[in-house]
């Protein structure tokens, strides 16, 4: 069986920019996703200028980006804005808090 054969999508996890544009060339990759402890790791240190550029240079997959607020009106808040980034972008919001 071939990874094309299966019935799943494969996306890549992580925040490592050059990394993020070799798996794009990849078109079994179809999309990605971040998170601002991947970011944080990576050493992002402005996370909204890190992600306009990600999807500028990924404009036609999904790209699942994360909120970082604990309570829910400044989650929903920055939701919103993530979202307004890009038709492909998905927020993903934490069922968790720290």
């Amino acid at each position: 069986m071939r990874v094309d054969d299966l019935k799943i999508k494969l996306f890549a996890d992580g925040a490592d920019l050059a990394g993020m544009l070799e798996m794009y060339a990849d078109p079994k990759i179809k999309g990605f996703t971040t998170n601002p402890t991947l970011m944080n790791k990576a050493g992002v240190a402005d996370y909204e200028a890190f992600s306009r550029d990600l999807l500028s240079k990924i404009p036609d997959r999904p790209v699942s980006l994360e909120v970082f607020a604990d309570d829910l009106p400044e989650m929903e808040r920055q939701a919103r804005k993530i979202a307004s980034w890009g038709d492909n972008v998905n927020v993903k919001i934490p069922v968790s808090t720290t």
